[in-house]
């Protein structure tokens, strides 16, 4: 073939033979190719073709592709009536980002990690039978794997995100399909049967001799630290989907009857009537991200912000049969209740703060103000010094007498992007962090939550937990995986400066420190003591932070817009009237 640079088509195919052959050291990377081996756990790189691939053809029209503008719309036609004004953008089937990931050739603001975040994460891919169904959550071979070399539910959310902002969907398809047929299976701890609906907090791919095949060893909660079944799994999984469907634009997979029946397992465990007189979710200690003993049992923010908005995305997923409108009406209740109950009694800034000092005590009958005993020489001494004039956020938790004014970074972001936060109260938690910048960004965004636990207090609420102890781990430590929650409440409300200014922090360590599970520290300026490296999780969540800074219309996929029906009158003053 003779090649004539008159010809617009001779272009392309050169420009498709000279990226073949950059540098892989270089900024661009080349596209990789992964062999999975046997088991499934171990990837090399190598020769044969990938299964993330694209064909020629593609990636000529990828090349020869102008650069898009970014259409951002603010609405989608929702799958019923029940629901309005979501929070929409775009994703076209097919778009990837512009970064320099594997099927990427254009550049926006690249970064040397952005190449390097993406090989480790195809090497943390676990095959099933030949098929990617996940990430493991380390790669840190230098120290006792534990659980590390499972697929966890809540850990695998940023690298599906990641891998469907990069037009790769057929791992995340295979990974809901693969939890939802675990889900299935009849689930035993110390002789007690779980509720149906479960969904596993991990599971592991082994090689059977004795079959001489591949086989899934799930954990429901039977070998976690503590034996405490996992809340959030289910949760995060109904997201994930309505990710996928918005992503694709593709809705045969939430319209299976498999998926839909799991669904309806999940929200008949959540929305079971019981002796609670609160909508809010009762919850044990470890049963979400912070899956050790922190004090966190009874109503804790991370679960209820993600219930509200694995609630609102089923309504999106759900067919209208018969059974499904059954649901739907169910939804549509608790939605109303639980939004006015966190939004009023959760919700803290300083107007509410000085009223619940000057609280009463021993009230009876429905005309009480202080609705649940709280007394107020339980408020601690450092709430007073932490509250801003202008900012605010939902506490960590509220039951009997109880208030746990702890700031709980993803609970009160995954409430912006679920739109259980009001326009000012998201507005509010993002006053707070600014203001605080130095308590919840510091060195390395971002802590999990803040303050830490000390002395007498830590050993009463973790039980004198090592791995715990005071600014490590879940007391206060500094997690990466953050960075892209924060990122996507950022865009949301309107200040990605704050993101991009964390992310440049993290940019400073991360990649020399190994990408670190997490940082200790009142700053998050030590790797964690027993921080696992080259933690999944903390790679995707960079990743998914830099390629929504770059293209926003990803934000779509986890975001919720307001429903003005579920808007409830606030009888407190907020911080935005101060």
């Amino acid at each position: 073939m003779f090649f004539t640079l008159n010809d617009p088509s001779h272009w392309a195919v050169f420009c498709f033979i000279f990226i073949l052959h950059i540098d892989p050291n270089s900024l661009t990377m080349c596209p990789l190719r992964i062999n999975g081996s046997p088991n499934g756990n171990v990837k090399t790189l190598g020769s044969a073709g990938t299964i993330f691939e694209a064909e020629d053809s593609d990636i000529l029209l990828r090349i020869m592709e102008r650069p898009r503008a970014i259409n951002v719309s603010f609405e989608e036609r929702p799958s019923n009536e029940l629901l309005s004004n979501h929070f929409e953008c775009p994703s076209p089937q097919g778009r990837r980002s512009g970064f320099n990931s594997p099927r990427s050739f254009t550049s926006f603001e690249a970064h040397a990690m952005v190449g390097e975040a993406w090989e480790n994460m195809k090497r943390s891919i676990v095959y099933y039978r030949r098929q990617p169904v996940g990430t493991v959550a380390a790669m840190d071979h230098s120290v006792e794997e534990l659980n590390y070399d499972q697929v966890f539910v809540r850990d695998f959310v940023p690298s599906a995100l990641a891998f469907l902002m990069n037009g790769e969907e057929e791992v995340v398809k295979n990974f809901l399909l693969k939890t939802l047929h675990l889900q299935s299976w009849e689930k035993m701890i110390d002789q007690f049967k779980l509720g149906e609906g479960v969904m596993p907090a991990s599971f592991k791919v082994i090689h059977n001799p004795v079959r001489n095949r591949e086989i899934l060893i799930a954990d429901f909660g039977e070998s976690a630290i503590g034996r405490v079944a996992p809340v959030d799994s289910g949760f995060w999984w109904i997201i994930l989907l309505r990710a996928y469907t918005r992503h694709t634009g593709d809705s045969s997979l939430a319209e299976m009857p498999e998926c839909q029946r799991g669904m309806r397992l999940i929200l008949t465990l959540c929305l079971s009537e019981a002796f609670d007189t609160f909508p809010t979710l009762l919850c044990a200690d470890g049963c979400c991200m912070i899956d050790r003993r922190m004090g966190v049992y009874g109503y804790p923010i991370e679960i209820q912000a993600l219930f509200f908005m694995a609630l609102r995305c089923a309504l999106l997923l759900l067919k209208q049969d018969q059974e499904g409108k059954e649901f739907i009406e169910r939804i549509v209740k608790r939605l109303h209740a639980l939004s006015f109950h966190m939004r009023n009694y959760f919700w803290l800034d300083l107007k509410q703060l000085n009223d619940i000092y000057r609280y009463k005590t021993e009230e009876y009958s429905h005309t009480a103000v202080n609705k649940f005993n709280v007394m107020p020489d339980s408020l601690p001494d450092w709430v007073f010094d932490f509250m801003p004039t202008r900012g605010g956020y939902f506490i960590g938790n509220v039951s009997p007498a109880r208030m746990d004014f702890r700031w709980f970074c993803l609970g009160n972001c995954v409430a912006i992007l679920s739109s259980l936060a009001t326009p000012e109260q998201a507005s509010a938690i993002m006053d707070l962090i600014e203001s605080r910048w130095d308590e919840l960004v510091g060195e390395m965004p971002l802590k999990i939550c803040y303050p830490a636990l000390e002395s007498h207090e830590w050993r009463i609420v973790t039980g004198c937990d090592p791995k715990n102890t005071r600014w490590s781990y879940h007391n206060g430590g500094s997690w990466p995986v953050l960075l892209w929650l924060l990122t996507a409440a950022c865009i949301k409300t309107g200040r990605p400066q704050i993101a991009r200014r964390a992310i440049e922090l993290a940019e400073n360590r991360l990649s020399k420190d190994h990408w670190p599970e997490y940082y200790d520290g009142k700053t998050g300026r030590y790797i964690g003591k027993q921080a696992r490296k080259f933690q999944t999780w903390s790679i995707s969540g960079y990743l998914v932070a830099k390629m929504m800074l770059e293209d926003p219309s990803h934000l779509g996929m986890i975001s919720l817009e307001e429903d003005k029906q579920m808007k409830p009158l606030m009888k407190r003053s907020t911080s935005w009237t101060c």
